[in-house]
């Protein structure tokens, strides 16, 4: 199953407000600020082409949503998706998502975080590169509003599994929640381009959501 290559971007479409590089926001990133507006803010690392980031903000125009993605090229082709349909409640970050969280995303500022189909780095030595790693899962409970999600979907059954296993030992969140898979009533209507490819080629998908506990304010 190889990857069809990416169309090019219009070269009419203005990216100026939508493609953005981690040297071009501001530390701390602000939510309210880099959208101009307040709203429930979401983030997605690893947009890939964009699918997710496309239909969230469209479906969902009352949020925002930030994706981040390492490989220039599909950064692009995800912003020239929002751009093209004008969807000014989704921005694209290129750049290193570990960073964002580590030093731009603030305590609480986050609510929800999306990780679908991370590079699964088979190889044992390549292991350390994977994202969902200790330093990551502490980040994404550090900027997490109280009741704010982290969905993580993959279609590699060891590390979904190793992942459970990291969280539960690492973080403090409330899951792993139960994902159905419901059926698609289009082409597209998937979360993202790999979850269509997959179940396509009726290969599995595992999926799971956590949540930050609400904390009792009459705890102390």
């Amino acid at each position: 199953m190889g990857r069809r290559a990416l169309k090019a971007v219009d070269p009419s479409v203005d990216l100026s407000n939508f493609l953005y590089t981690l040297e071009d926001v501001p530390a701390p990133l602000v939510a309210r600020e880099f959208f101009g507006r307040n709203a429930p803010f979401e983030v997605e690392v690893g947009s890939g082409k964009g699918l997710f980031l496309q239909t969230a903000s469209a479906n969902y125009p009352d949020r925002n949503f930030l994706g981040i993605e390492m490989a220039r090229k599909y950064a692009r082709h995800a912003a020239g998706r929002l751009a093209k349909r004008e969807l000014t409640n989704g921005k694209m970050i290129s750049g290193d998502g570990l960073r964002l969280f580590r030093e731009f995303l603030t305590d609480e500022s986050v609510d929800a975080v999306h990780v679908y189909f991370p590079d699964p780095w088979w190889k044992d030595r390549h292991r350390k590169r994977r994202v969902m790693k200790p330093e990551f899962l502490r980040d994404i409970q550090r900027v997490l509003v109280p009741g704010g999600s982290l969905h993580f979907w993959t279609d590699v059954e060891e590390y979904f599994q190793s992942t459970l296993e990291l969280i539960a030992a690492e973080v403090s969140l409330e899951g792993p929640l139960p994902v159905d898979e419901r059926p698609a009533e289009h082409d597209l209507d998937y979360r993202t381009h790999f979850e269509r490819r997959m179940r396509m080629h009726d290969e599995p998908v595992y999926r799971s959501e956590f949540r930050k506990p609400v904390t009792n304010p009459l705890q102390k």
